[in-house]
């Protein structure tokens, strides 16, 4: 015997098992999405690759192998030597570069693992007659000696400030933090980038 629904409860039977079906329908299709497999990488075999590198705004083409390193492709490839290859293990900072806006240890970082994204070196900072304040800074507070770790010194200094407009001291010694000095010059560097934060060497 059927019985009318409740006009109490504002549920009927029917709308119910509507509402179920739909439910599972949404269920269904939210596992297939997730366990749908990924899309396939390109993968590279040995041997020499042509690959497209953003470099200080102009794309670039060169020729790499896949175990190439970003270090070795600014250098050797597109002779772009600001970048130094100090320690070869990402201990020193002396090869840092921006990618995507943050520092990174080129040496460490392989070159395919860069395509797509933009990267930024220190000649980027001098074109033509236009010197970066940070670059001016450098040389007015003298924080420079053999001048190993100065590239690399000087970008993770651009890193900082685009992070912290204001640094305090603690900020820029945290930042820094990756970057050796083998000559010691660690307070006139942070002279320079404090002096950058407040408007000087423009």
């Amino acid at each position: 015997m059927t019985h009318p629904p409740d006009p109490r409860s504002g549920v009927s039977r029917r709308s119910f098992l509507k509402g179920s079906a739909a439910a599972s329908v949404a269920t269904a299709g939210l596992v297939a999405a997730q366990t749908a497999p990924p899309p396939k990488r390109q993968s590279f075999g040995p041997g020499s690759h042509e690959l497209e590198l953003l470099v200080n705004g102009t794309p670039r083409k060169v020729q790499v192998e896949t175990r190439t390193t970003l270090l070795d492709v600014l250098r050797d490839g597109l002779d772009l030597t600001g970048a130094k290859k100090v320690c070869d293990r990402g201990a020193c900072g002396a090869c840092t570069v921006l990618v995507a806006g943050k520092p990174v240890n080129s040496c460490l970082m392989l070159a395919f693992d860069a395509v797509g994204q933009p990267i930024t070196t220190v000649e980027s900072l001098s074109q033509g007659g236009e010197v970066h304040p940070l670059v001016q800074n450098f040389a007015h507070c003298d924080a420079m000696q053999c001048g190993y770790c100065t590239p690399g010194m000087v970008m993770a200094s651009l890193a900082c400030l685009q992070k912290h407009p204001q640094p305090s001291r603690e900020q820029v010694q945290h930042e820094l933090s990756g970057n050796l000095c083998r000559c010691g010059t660690y307070g006139r560097i942070l002279q320079a980038v404090e002096r950058t934060a407040q408007g000087g060497g423009k």
